[in-house]
């Protein structure tokens, strides 16, 4: 093809970025699933999506929970609980990724921004301001409770759909992360002693 007639497929390149440019959506979140070769049917792919966008929103809210705590937090323990705090927010981190990744695996389309989550979640808002650290764990324990009480009805639905991924998931990573943080929160909560034991008394 001569360069005449090729000219009427080329474009001048430039160096000038295209910017404020729209378009529609190329995938509307909720009932629309990619066709993937996956070997599940598009009602269990549609079904772990929706679930998996709600376990999604609340890892996502107490994500950011435990970053406001670890800013706010004070008192005697506040070296050791900023730490923790930042840990575990870390670890809800990673949980995040996970769960987002595994719904546009499925075909899906993951719930991504803060006014989203926020209308989405079933954890109960804080206050903007600072409060005392038992309060504290106690909202995280609470948070903690309601992704708990999501996991195993799904690992099982999920398991009872073929859908062995979504529950590997769930059980592996998302149930037992959230298990162990919880314990490790509780034991703050514990009303012992830091300096002088208890004196117990004496039989005769």
């Amino acid at each position: 093809m001569s360069s005449k007639e090729n000219s009427g497929t080329s474009h001048k390149v430039s160096a000038q970025p295209r910017l404020h440019q729209k378009a529609a959506e190329i995938q509307p979140y909720g009932s629309a699933i990619m066709l993937l070769p996956l070997e599940l049917e598009h009602p269990v792919r549609l079904e772990m999506t929706a679930q998996l966008n709600q376990l999604l929103a609340d890892t996502m809210t107490l994500r950011d929970l435990y970053k406001k705590c670890h800013w706010q937090v004070a008192g005697p323990t506040f070296y050791q609980l900023h730490l923790l705090f930042d840990k575990h927010h870390g670890e809800q981190s990673e949980l995040v990724d996970s769960i987002a990744e595994r719904i546009q695996l499925l075909g899906g389309v993951s719930i991504a921004m803060a006014h989203d989550v926020a209308e989405t979640t079933r954890i109960e808002r804080p206050p903007r301001g600072r409060e005392e650290v038992p309060v504290q764990i106690s909202r995280l324990l609470d948070a903690h409770q309601i992704l708990i009480r999501q996991c195993r009805p799904l690992a099982r639905r999920a398991a009872a759909l073929g859908d062995d991924g979504t529950n590997d998931l769930v059980v592996s990573d998302v149930l037992r992360s959230n298990e162990l943080q919880v314990w490790f929160l509780s034991e703050h909560l514990v009303d012992v002693p830091l300096v002088r034991a208890f004196e117990t008394a004496r039989t005769t």
